[in-house]
Formats: C-alpha cells, structure tokens, sequence
C-alpha cells in the first residue's frame, strides 16, 4: 500500500508546473475579464471617491408595524426607486432595527435621489368636492367661467390637463362667476355656501343628489356638524401659495376621510376639498412615462390598473360623469398633493388612465417611477446627510495606499534580511496574491456593487501579514527539517504535510472571524470583514498552487540545493548537525566495540 502512496507523490513533485499554470491562467482569464468589462480599477466607496451619505430614520405610520419584514420591504422599494433613476452604484441598506442608509456616489443628482428614497408614494384617487386657486392668485386674476372648459369626451377625459380642469373648476366651487371686483365677504360668503354643499353632496351616494346639491348656491350652512364645520373653516383659511401651510397637511388622514389639499398647476397653487378616497395607488399595476406625440399634452405617465382598481376606477369616474364641475373631477393625490385634478365625462373602462400636468421629462419619469415601485410601509425622515468631497475622498484613499506601501515595504525587508534568498518566493507569491485582489475587486464592482471604502482598505493591509504569516509558516518547517539532517529536496516534501494542516487551521480562523464579522455587522465594517475574507481565500489559494510549486522548483536549483549561505537554507547558519552513521557489527563472539564516524 506504501509504494502507490509514493508513486503519486513522486509523480506531483516532478509536475509543480502544472500548478504553477494553472494560476497564471486563472491570472490571465481574470485580467482579461477586467478588460472586456470596461471595468479596470475597482468602485470605490463613497468615503474614498466623495458622494452623499443619508441616514433615514423610520417612523410608524397608520399602525404600520417597524420590524425586520417592513424594513427590507422598504430598502427593496428604495433599491428600484434608485435603479429606476439610473444610479446602479448607490447603496441601500439598513442599520439596527429602523435606520435605513443611502450612499450615493458622486457624479448623482443627491437631491433627486433624496426625494426618490424618502418619499413614502402614497397615491390616491379622491372625488373633487371643491376647487379654487388660493392665495395671491384667487385675488389678483378673475377666474374663468365654466362654459370656458373644453368640450368633454371619453379620450380627453383620461388625459385632461390638470390645468385646464384646475381652472375651469374654480368657478364652479364658487357657483358663479368670479370678478377682480368681488368683495371679500362676498367671496368668502359664496365660498363657504360651495364647501357646505359639497360636504352635504359627498355625504350622498346618489350621483344626482350630489348634482342637485352642488348646484343650489342658497342651501344653508345651518345643518352642518361639527366636522364639517371644522373642515369649511380649514378650507376658507387654507392659503396654498405659503409653504407654512402645506407641510404637514395631509398627515393623519386615512383614506377614508374627507380632507383638504393642495396642488401646484402650472405655477399656480390652488386648494381642494377632496372626498375620501376611491381607488388605491397600491391598485396601480404598471406607471410608464411617455410623450404624446399626437397632441399637445407634452410629457404624461400611462398608469395601468389590476382588476380590482380598474372595476373601483370606472365605477368613481361613471359616478363623477354625472356631476358639475369641480365635482365631475377627481384628484390624484401623491403624499398629501395634488398632482393632477382631471374631469371626466363618462366611466372610463379598460383599467388605463393617464395624468398629464404640463410635466416635464424628468418629473413624469420620477412620478411614474415612484408609482411603479409602490408605496413605502412606514414613513422615513432625515436623520442625518453627510456629504464627502472628491478631494477629501482622493485625501484619504491616498493615506490608505502609502499605510499599505509602508506595511508591505516592512513586511519585505523583514523577509529579505531573515531569510534572505527565501524572500524572492515570499515576494513573487505577494505580488501574484495582490495582483488577483485588484482584479478580483474590480470585477466585483459591477457584478455585485462591492465598493472599496476607508475599512476594505485596512483589510487589505492586514491581509499582508496573514499571507506573510503562511509563507513563514512554510518556511519554518523546511529550516527544521533541514536542521535534522536532510538535504533541501526531501526537506521542501517533509515539511509540507505539517505546513499544509498549520496554514489551513489558521486561515479557517481568520475566515471564520471575517465571516462572523460580516454577518453581524452593518456599514462601512462590512467592507472590512468581506476584504479579510477574500484575502483569506486568496492566501490558501496562492500558497497551494504557487508557493509550494515555486519551492518545488527552487530545491533543484543549485543555489538552494547546495545551501549557499544567502540562500537562507544553509546548514551551517541554522545550526544543523551532520546525521549519524554507524558502522555494520561484525558477526561472531569476536566482535569488538565499533566507533561512530561522521557522515
């Protein structure tokens, strides 16, 4: 059973060739990977190439519940809603149980994608009750006259211009037509006989009762109750053109309720009395932004509707057919504003519709791609930015690589004057290992979006002396074997059975310490844990297929074999003693003591 051992043995001594092409290979084929991918240096991360850092905080919202399923839901929709802006090498990740953070690298609109992760995308379809320009243009610019609108029909009613309906309905809420002329208190009394009746219109499931009461101007306020009251007063004093007003004015309301709104249509603010909501954005299968061609609508996004919002989406505009403008409207309403506020002539089937708003390229785009990618579970705020300049970036990734150039530079001179000849293999097998982890790293930038930051940096430096440490590992137990007596050959074959299983339990632990690092950790020390672990493999990787080999080779080599005293594998420097001989005993009772003699 012993010989076939040998054999093999023998047979992968005088083969280190094929190892030894077998890495270059794997050399080349990685190389010319990195090259075809157009991808050569690797992706750094924002702490080194400069970018905006963002950490959202999350926020419970309507008894949504922040736990582990909510938070991943949000960071897949926040992932889309940034690939959909085009921006593949931003970052989206969380950290502890309700923060959310947002890396994104220079060259990026920051604040478009601010607006794109943060904003929750609540959309809902909501009846208009009441509408009216607010602020310095209700006062300062007569309103148009309903008969001014344009002619309906089933097509342009799926893509009305928001401002043309907008507009058209302010003098419909008032039940008359507006004047530059008009008193105060008679606009104001007009205005609040409009919303009572569209209060008393929306508490009426009858579309023709709705009608009906849009359209008697003298129905008294006296009925009202205290919410609707309440609601009036919030609408009369409601002025959209101060930002003041605006924030905040939609939180609290669930979709069931009456509210009130505010909308920006073509650079004038009006404001809306919206009835609860009919049909869920959620219910928006498929958003697209595209440019008509055909008319003068500009940019617009195409929504298409499942099942169900298409069945609740031509029951409301069927219902809507029927009433007088504004209440023959429905508003879209994204996170609490107004978008677009289209009127309708007759139910629209198919579950198509369209929004159109005088939109320009990039607002339709950022709009559909919010619908598409859906509403966010919980509602995020700011809780910190962190911008990193270029400069600042190129400053540090700079003291990273001289950190790095100053630990290799070290690492060589302690392998150069201790084992001398010795450290031209632990040179070469440094320079192969750092050469497949750049390449290794540059090609993992557009594969799996790894970043190089400030802590893979010091992972990497410290992978210098864990693939160090298994060189002279290796290096040790050839000295032994030579200082028992054996020639460098055999010495380089011996030592390798025990070198073998001391740098495998060593990298198993470095590995297993990176891999638990990575696991439990969040951020920027992630990058630290992935570089160690890669370096790790690489390290056993190096040392099978190249070291040994290399070393294989070199024990033919006269310089080594021979034990020259700056080969750093000469006897005499590492205090090895000549092997005993004796000689054979002579047979029969005549035989004497025998001396030993020196090989």
């Amino acid at each position: 059973m012993a010989a076939p051992k040998k054999g093999r043995s023998a047979s992968a001594q005088s083969k280190p060739w094929r190892s030894l092409a077998l890495i270059l290979i794997a050399i080349v084929g990685l190389t010319g990977g990195m090259f075809l991918s157009g991808h050569t240096t690797p992706r750094l991360g924002i702490d080194l190439a400069g970018g905006t850092s963002i950490m959202l905080q999350a926020k419970a919202d309507q008894g949504s519940a922040i736990n582990k399923a909510n938070m991943d839901t949000a960071v897949e929709i926040m992932n889309r809603r940034v690939n959909g802006l085009g921006v593949s090498e931003a970052e989206v990740q969380t950290q502890g149980d309700r923060n959310i953070i947002v890396n994104i690298p220079k060259g990026i609109n920051s604040k478009e994608a601010r607006a794109q992760v943060g904003t929750t995308a609540k959309l809902y379809f909501r009846p208009v009750l009441a509408s009216e320009p607010s602020g310095a243009a209700a006062s300062g610019s007569p309103s148009p006259s309903a008969s001014g609108s344009p002619a309906a029909s089933p097509s342009a009613s799926a893509s009305a211009s928001a401002s043309a309906s907008a507009s058209a309905s302010a003098s419909a809420s008032a039940g008359e037509k507006a004047s530059s002329s008009t008193s105060p208190s008679a606009s104001a009394t007009s205005q609040g006989r409009a919303v009572t009746d569209a209060l008393k219109a929306d508490s009426t499931p009858s579309p023709s009762t709705s009608a009906s009461a849009s359209a008697s101007p003298s129905a008294s306020a006296g009925g009202t109750t205290t919410g609707e009251a309440a609601l009036q007063a919030k609408y009369a004093a409601l002025d959209c053109s101060k930002r003041s007003q605006r924030a905040g004015l939609g939180d609290g309301v669930k979709p069931g309720d009456t509210t009130v709104a505010c909308g920006d249509i073509d650079g004038v603010w009006y404001k809306y009395l919206l009835g609860p909501a009919a049909v869920d954005g959620t219910e928006v299968d498929e958003a697209k932004a595209v440019y008509d061609t055909q008319g003068a609508a500009g940019w617009q996004v195409d929504m298409k509707f499942d099942s169900k919002g298409a069945k609740k989406f031509a029951d409301i505009t069927g219902q809507l057919a029927q009433n007088q403008q504004p209440q023959n409207q429905f508003g879209i309403v994204l996170d609490g504003e107004v978008v677009s506020s289209p009127y309708v002539s007759s139910s629209i089937a198919g579950g198509k519709a369209q929004i159109s708003g005088s939109f320009q390229q990039e607002e339709a785009q950022n709009l559909a791609n919010m619908l598409s990618y859906g509403a966010l579970p919980l509602t995020f705020e700011e809780f910190s930015v962190q911008t990193v300049t270029a400069a600042l970036g190129g400053d540090q990734l700079r003291a990273g690589l001289i950190a790095g150039a100053i630990g290799l530079g070290l690492v060589i001179v302690y392998l150069v004057a201790y084992y001398r000849g010795l450290s031209l293999i632990a040179i070469a097998s440094l320079l192969v290992s750092a050469a497949l982890t750049y390449v290794i790293m540059s090609l993992l930038g557009p594969t799996i979006h790894f970043a190089l930051n400030l802590p893979a940096v010091c992972g990497a430096i410290v992978a210098i002396g864990i693939t160090a440490d298994s060189f002279i590992v290796y290096f040790e137990r050839v000295r032994d074997e030579i200082r028992e007596g054996r020639s460098l050959r055999p010495a380089v074959e011996r030592a390798w059975p025990r070198a073998r299983r001391t740098i495998l339990v060593s990298d198993f632990v470095s590995f297993l310490a990176a891999a638990v690092l990575f696991l439990v950790t969040v951020g920027k020390v992630q990058g630290f844990a992935f570089t160690l672990g890669l370096t790790t493999v690489l390290d056993v990787v190096v040392v099978f297929f190249f070291t040994k080999p290399l070393m294989t080779l070199i024990a033919r080599r006269k310089f080594f074999a021979g034990g020259h005293k700056w080969s750093g594998l000469d006897p005499k420097s590492l205090g090895a003693k000549p092997p005993l001989r004796r000689t054979r005993r002579p047979s029969g009772p005549a035989a004497g003591p025998v001396e030993t003699k020196e090989a």
